[in-house]
């Protein structure tokens, strides 16, 4: 199996430009700073207290020995107050909170795109079976990147002192619990993850590959049942990881929709996305999606509309279309975020009493704070939803042609290969030493070639195809879950 190929190559140079360039040229700092994201400033003290018709208070140091600390400035809520925009620069983006990480994962999945479309034009080229796809490699560590971006963010919730979001999303997360359990007990008739021959494959291999490495009494010491409530429990996992994601795509929703009132064309577009994954579970329920291409009615007859084969790929291309639309919307999205100042501000002037001016600088400012946060909410989902379809793509041995007919089978388990001993001779000390050189470099070699030919004996692409298949489906039915439940919220509950 090759290993020092040209995909090795390719891969170690997209890492050396991404630490290179990023100080300098960054997707993730593009996407914000760009020009067409605009915050709201806070008003100063002087500002307030103009629009309040007062002058502001000037106090000596006598008068603040002799009354202590300052007395907060207040002004009545329904001040004539207009808050100031301004363009997202990269000055401010750099003070946000987790701007580092936002700006490292974005860039880190626009270079594994990058490095999984050389991979595919390089399969598409050269026969190359026997390598190691690393573009896939790339799918899988930015999937597992976003979920520590995720993880992240839920640990800074449950620090938090109020307590009301750790509740939230361990709520969210016994749910999820639930629900997992009842679609892992699923046949395969209605949902078609392919979770049931890939784990029959998996205990298969292993028990082959136990006996191939001497151990002929070892058998699984787990059983299936106990394999899907670990399966549940990262579910339950990663459903309260979606928690807060669901909530903030609701409110974004609804405030990008009544942002773009006149503009049709762009609702239609953001209702769309919002009910992309929704579409997303529907192509993995069998009655509805793959029997009904395949036998649809016409009259008293059916007519095969599409493939088995061609269906797999359609399901792939028809996720990949709806994660483009989702990224394409996302300024509407993030602009509607920023928006929650004015929105806010709005709000108060409908209300009667005073507001210390620290309070309502303190709220107009939280808002541009978030921003990385709410743009990581937003972007994290699409990216896990995106890159574990091109690695199913990959690792499923799936085709995006329409007219390929693929059967992945019980790969067996490989005879793992040997390094070829090397013979010794009369040598002097500098040819000893290159050989010795020569030796440790066939053995490495020799290791990883062991350890990818065990890996791809064990974990075969009908147990990864079922694997991943899980994986995006559930991801989707995390989102549908938490972002209905968000729209209930904002809509009916907030407004009562």
């Amino acid at each position: 199996m090759a290993l020092m190929g040209i995909q090795l190559v390719v891969s170690l140079l997209a890492a050396s430009i991404m630490q290179r360039m990023a100080p300098h040229c960054s997707f993730a700092r593009w996407l914000l700073c760009n020009g067409s994201l605009f915050r709201f400033k806070h008003p100063s003290e002087g500002e307030l207290c103009a629009l309040a018709g007062k002058q502001m208070p000037k106090q000596n140091r006598r008068d603040r020995r002799q009354n202590g600390e300052n007395k907060p400035l207040t002004v009545p809520k329904d001040i004539d107050l207009h808050l100031e925009k301004a363009p997202v620069n990269v000055m401010d983006a750099l003070v946000l909170r987790f701007f580092l990480e936002y700006q490292w994962l974005v860039d880190f999945a626009v270079y594994a795109m990058g490095v999984f479309l050389f991979t595919e034009c390089y399969y598409s080229v050269v026969d190359a079976s026997k390598e190691v796809n690393i573009g896939a490699i790339w799918c899988v560590l930015t999937v597992l990147f976003g979920l520590k971006a995720l993880h992240t963010l839920m640990s800074h919730y449950f620090r938090s002192e109020e307590g009301g979001e750790r509740s939230v999303c361990l709520a969210f997360g016994f749910l999820s619990l639930l629900v997992a359990m009842l679609v892992l007990v699923v046949r395969e008739d209605y949902l078609e993850f392919g979770l049931e021959p890939g784990f029959s494959s998996l205990f298969d291999n292993l028990e082959t590959f136990a006996k191939q490495q001497g151990y002929a009494d070892w058998s699984i010491p787990v059983t299936k049942l106990t394999v899907k409530l670990g399966l549940a429990a990262v579910c339950a996992y990663i459903g309260s990881l979606l928690a807060f994601p669901g909530l903030r795509l609701a409110q974004t929703h609804l405030d990008a929709v009544q942002m773009n009132s006149d503009r049709p064309l762009v609702q239609i577009l953001l209702h769309m996305s919002f009910l992309s994954p929704v579409v997303m579970l529907v192509l993995w329920v069998k009655p509805i999606a793959r029997d009904f291409l395949a036998n649809a009615p016409m009259g008293k007859t059916s007519v095969t509309l599409v493939s088995s084969a061609a269906f797999d790929s359609m399901r792939l291309w028809i996720i990949v279309a709806l994660c483009a639309l989702r990224l394409g919307l996302t300024r509407y999205h993030l602009q509607a975020y920023l928006n929650l100042a004015q929105k806010w501000v709005e709000q108060m002037k409908k209300e009667a009493g005073r507001i210390a001016a620290i309070d309502i600088q303190r709220k107009v400012t939280r808002v541009f704070c978030y921003l990385t946060v709410v743009t990581l909410q937003y972007l994290v989902p699409i990216l896990l939803i995106l890159f574990s379809t091109l690695a199913l793509k990959v690792l499923g041995n799936f085709s995006w042609g329409f007219d390929v007919e693929e059967t992945p089978g019980v790969t067996p388990a490989l005879v793992l290969p040997t390094a070829a001993p090397v013979l010794s001779g009369g040598l002097d000390e500098d040819e000893e030493g290159m050989e010795d050189m020569e030796e440790d470099i066939q053995a490495t070699v020799a290791r990883l070639s062991e350890t990818f030919a065990a890996l791809r004996s064990v974990l075969t692409p009908l147990f990864l195809r079922g694997l991943f298949a899980f994986l995006t489906w559930w991801v989707a039915a995390c989102q549908v879950i938490s972002s209905l439940f968000g729209i209930y919220f904002h809509q009916y509950l907030m407004q009562n």
